[in-house]
């Protein structure tokens, strides 16, 4: 699709997303999108959102306006559901449930996985990417390309994992070879070859995480897999096995592709504005500020992979979205909607210098981690490991370049990398 040409609706913006020229840049026909179909009915029945109001409100009236699909409404909105164990995994996780439910799982999890508890991760992430980082040095020094990608963006995410979960490195590389298929398989467009590679690997993953569950149960250890398993004196409440299965899949999936890829990210930005690299050489708002304009600049998640299912007729821009519509959200068009940030494909962290994370001075919401009762539960794991990485990077190797133009992963869902090859500039060197 020509958005330079084209002045007719179109037919399907998923379909169009998932186009060779969109994975190359996506920005300008997200553009397009949000100026003249901003509430987007795609040729499979679902809407799309783009518009950076729309989304925020949407977000927000999930549980009132928009629910989550129930049990006996699986098939309508995941046809394959009935033969899919990954759809059925997605079904089970917190974010398709609504309150009640969701409040519950929501308070069992949430008293486990606190900000203390990520806090006192942040040794183990210090030291991680201090490892990292001198296990590049030596080839970088050397004159030698280094794939950034997979030596630190995808290598950080899976070590801190396996420090959260108490499960040994190679355990934790094992599980993460199966991440990509299965997101894959979970994209709306997805064929039926893709689905049934991401059903062969949720079985693997369901299988440790269920075997780890009942290790765990029988001899407890210092990690946030022990504690959601163990006995709370003061909550007789407790998550089932298949609660448990879920949830761990759920985290497993939403926190470690996208945390990779946002590092890959923010690595590009350094590159791409060296006048911007002065926020990741002062205080912890200055970093804080880099990071939240990453996330908004380059949403790792193109859009919302869970249905909301609108409650009534609801009418957005002269568009009524019919009760019972399966609904989506363009988060990385949000993201850059002009009508919530000012010229909003400039890089410019001032945007969020002194605030609270993903409020820009302008108290407009960063739309990449959601909002309302869906908000991710691992956002701040996310932040930290951005916040502690950049500046070391930064300080350890200031002369940084490409070595080579980054490979994406052809997908419409997750701007992904394949690889980040990167080398020191040899002159500066010199």
């Amino acid at each position: 699709m020509d958005v330079k040409e084209t002045t007719a609706v179109c037919r399907d913006a998923f379909a169009e997303l998932a186009s060779p020229a969109c994975i190359h840049d996506p920005y300008p026909f997200m553009r397009w999108l949000r100026e003249h179909d901003p509430v987007h009915r795609a040729a499979s029945g679902l809407f799309l959102l783009s518009r950076h109001a729309d989304i925020y409100w949407a977000l927000k009236a999930t549980g009132d306006a928009f629910r989550g699909p129930a049990p006996g409404e699986l098939a309508r909105y995941f046809p394959r559901a009935a033969t899919s164990l990954s759809l059925n995994l997605l079904a089970s996780t917190l974010a398709m449930k609504d309150p009640p439910a969701h409040t519950r799982l929501r308070r069992l999890i949430s008293r486990d996985f606190t900000m203390r508890e990520i806090d006192n991760l942040r040794p183990s992430i210090v030291r991680i990417v201090a490892a990292r980082l001198d296990g590049m040095a030596h080839a970088l020094e050397r004159g030698e390309a280094v794939d950034l990608h997979r030596e630190f963006a995808l290598a950080l995410p899976m070590l801190v994992f396996a420090e959260l979960f108490g499960i040994p490195q190679e355990d934790m590389f094992g599980l993460a070879a199966n991440i990509g298929a299965i997101l894959e398989g979970l994209s709306p467009h997805a064929s039926d070859p893709q689905l049934a590679e991401a059903d062969a690997a949720s079985a693997k993953v369901k299988a440790y995480f269920g075997d780890l569950i009942q290790r765990r149960r029988t001899d407890p250890r210092q990690d946030v897999v022990s504690m959601l398993v163990g006995a709370h004196g003061d909550d007789s409440d407790m998550l089932s096995d298949v609660e448990l299965i879920s949830m761990l899949w759920g985290m497993l999936l939403g926190g470690f592709a996208t945390t990779a890829a946002t590092i890959d990210h923010a690595v590009l930005a350094m590159l791409a504005y060296p006048e911007q690299r002065h926020w990741l050489q002062g205080d912890a708002k200055g970093v804080e500020a880099f990071v939240e304009e990453v996330l908004r600049c380059n949403a790792p998640a193109m859009f919302s992979s869970i249905p909301r299912i609108a409650q009534r007729d609801i009418e957005l821009g002269g568009v009524v979205i019919p009760k019972n519509a399966d609904v989506r959200v363009l988060i990385a068009a949000g993201n850059r909607d002009p009508d919530a940030f000012a010229d909003p494909d400039r890089f410019d962290p001032v945007r969020f210098y002194g605030t609270s994370p993903g409020m820009s001075i302008d108290g407009k919401i960063m739309l990449s981690f959601g909002h309302g009762i869906h908000f991710c539960l691992g956002a701040q794991l996310a932040r930290v490991q951005l916040a502690e990485s950049l500046p070391r990077i930064e300080a350890r190797f200031p002369t940084l370049v490409l070595a080579d133009q980054p490979t994406l992963e052809p997908s419409a869902f997750l701007r992904t990398f394949r690889a980040l090859p990167v080398r020191l500039h040899a002159q500066a060197g010199r």
